[in-house]
């Protein structure tokens, strides 16, 4: 993929943000993808729903990037998310996100962007005493404590997930 050549330096972003922060992490690169909530999952030794999927929409009239923090296990609800952007949502394109977060699709982490960008995570993150997070590669991945982490992203916490996909 094209994200090794900056990998490190996403990473780096990271690590710093964290410190910034005042959130002890280890960043661990695991050999194998975790481009997915099941291979993070795998790759980690947690269930799907401890791991945090950074979810990138742009709104539709504003062109504003918005990150959305959601439980692997978890689907995001759109009418919810557009109703705290206070605009309607669409996916974003994976080279918009790269230029205004520096991080590819599949190593999005929660923090770290290049720009400060408006943050939601779902409140159901709350509810275990860890999980884990993408650190800037598509590989590479950092576990916290989610009220930290939340914090560290400047995140406001929302229900955020489409009750028809929990599970």
């Amino acid at each position: 993929m094209d994200d090794k050549p900056n990998a490190s330096g996403s990473i780096e972003r990271v690590t710093e943000a964290a410190r910034a922060a005042g959130l002890d992490i280890e960043i661990r690169r695991m050999g194998a993808s975790t481009r997915t909530a099941a291979e993070a999952a795998e790759q980690c030794g947690c269930t799907v729903a401890q791991i945090v999927k950074s979810l990138i929409f742009q709104g539709e009239r504003t062109g504003r990037i918005y990150l959305f923090m959601l439980s692997g296990e978890h689907q995001l609800d759109l009418a919810k998310a557009a109703a705290l952007a206070v605009e309607p949502l669409k996916r974003a394109d994976p080279r918009h996100i790269r230029e205004v977060t520096g991080f590819a699709i599949g190593g999005v982490s929660p923090i770290g962007h290049l720009a400060a960008i408006p943050a939601f995570a779902d409140e159901a993150l709350l509810r275990f005493d860890r999980v884990w997070a993408a650190a800037g590669a598509h590989d590479a991945v950092f576990a916290a404590e989610p009220g930290a982490l939340i914090a560290a992203a400047g995140a406001t916490v929302a229900s955020l997930a489409n009750q028809e996909s929990a599970t």
